[in-house]
């Protein structure tokens, strides 16, 4: 590249984003997650992040090609399509490439490589996508929220991902509200080969952005900071419906568990759709923090299997679970392990959660225990057809929730009016 255009690439890169510029050119990672609020120029990134690695590849020797994807193919003209045209002025190289909208595309004319864009309201036509050379090195999915979860981006990826050695995959998106969202919970934990970079206007130069968007940022900041954290700063700001709000990520090196003294073992039972579970936790009494550092998650899992797994970990130290299958309880014993069923009641349940809202923290561990940070984070109330919360907790996504309960019986102390109210 030479020096003008490293001038211009630094004139369109914001400073948030310039490590995962150098991280994308290297190869460091193979996703990469831009969550961001309004104006945080997450977007204009990727539409000049893609040209330009398929034009350095080309110079390297190497032929690629990029698809860009949203959740419905009718948004694609005036968005991404346009965004990527943005990119190529500012690189200063929009006559090196060739532009067609039936189909939608742009290709390289020095070499034919291209830019595809697609919708995924037709999924084979994602499947199906040819190339006539190279492969497909870079995808881009905008607005990744609004597709429908990760099994589904994992299956697109799966038809993407063929006949190359390095990619690029870029994810962008506002942040939604709600913790429970699937994008939210993704980016709360850490992934092999993804890098995640979160990003706001703060970074972006203000001649970038000009005057009346700042101003409209900043009364907006003024008169309803909540809708300008969720908005300008891309923050979970939540619903309302949230169950926890005093859960904590944090990753616990061994000699921090090494200490702990007060460890808790719960099992939540599943097979055939819902999985067995399996946490140990350590509880502090006196500063009343939960650490939870270990989690076993899977479907399909016989007793005999999950006992040899649970062997190693708890030997014959008390194991708290479901006392709603007594056959599986007699069979785990027989395997070696010390259970016991739990001590329920009409009003265990929501006793139980109320205990775990009480405490002053709930530290899990996100690496070790990533479904239970997924569950623990994703809690919310249930909302009628008018949109109203119910009353009760929800008896869904929570068997981690289940077999920390179980775990931590003996620690909640008898039902108190301040706690059942």
């Amino acid at each position: 590249m030479t020096s003008k255009e490293q001038i211009r690439l630094s004139n369109a890169v914001a400073p948030s984003f310039r490590e995962m510029h150098r991280d994308i050119k290297c190869g460091g990672h193979t996703h990469y997650w831009l969550p961001g609020g309004r104006g945080s120029t997450k977007s204009s990134f990727a539409g000049i992040e893609i040209p330009l690695g398929i034009m350095r590849d080309e110079k390297a020797g190497e032929i690629t090609n990029a698809v860009v994807l949203r959740r419905y193919g009718v948004t694609l003209r005036d968005s991404v399509f346009a965004q990527i045209l943005w990119g190529l002025h500012v690189l200063g190289v929009s006559n090196l490439w060739r532009a067609t909208v039936s189909p939608l595309a742009l290709t390289y004319k020095k070499s034919g490589q291209q830019i595809l864009f697609r919708g995924a309201d037709d999924p084979m036509k994602v499947k199906s996508i040819k190339v006539p050379i190279g492969y497909i090195k870079y995808a881009w999915y905008e607005e990744v929220n609004e597709f429908e979860g990760e099994e589904k981006i994992r299956s697109l990826n799966q038809s993407l991902m063929r006949g190359g050695r390095n990619f690029a995959f870029f994810y962008t998106f506002n942040p939604p509200p709600s913790s429970r969202n699937w994008c939210n919970q993704y980016v709360s934990v850490s992934h092999p080969g993804t890098m995640v970079v979160h990003s706001t206007y703060l970074t972006v130069p203000r001649e970038w952005l000009g005057e009346p968007f700042i101003v409209e940022a900043e009364h907006l900041k003024e008169t309803k900071p909540t809708a300008y954290a969720h908005e300008y700063l891309g923050e979970v700001t939540g619903t309302g419906g949230e169950v926890f709000d005093n859960v904590n990520f944090v990753e616990l090196p061994d000699e921090v568990i090494d200490r702990f003294d007060r460890i808790r073992r719960g099992i939540d039972w599943g097979y055939a759709t819902d999985p067995f579970v399996y946490n140990e936790c350590h509880y502090d009494k006196t500063r009343r923090r939960l650490y939870i550092f270990r989690e076993l998650h899977q479907v399909r899992l016989k007793n005999r299997k999950a006992a040899e797994l649970i062997k190693p970990l708890a030997g014959s130290r008390r194991i708290t679970c479901d006392s709603a299958e007594p056959k599986s309880i007699d069979e785990m014993r027989d395997f070696g392990l010390n259970v016991a069923g739990a001590k329920k009641g009409p009003d265990s349940v929501e006793y139980g959660i109320k205990w775990l809202q009480d405490l002053e923290e709930i530290i899990i561990d996100p690496v070790r225990c990533p479904e239970t940070a997924r569950e623990f984070s994703g809690y919310e109330l249930d909302r009628d057809k008018d949109g109203n919360f119910k009353a009760g907790f929800p008896d869904h996504d929570n068997h981690h929730i289940d077999a920390i309960r179980y775990a931590c019986e003996d620690d909640m102390k008898r039902p108190s009016i301040s706690i059942l109210r």
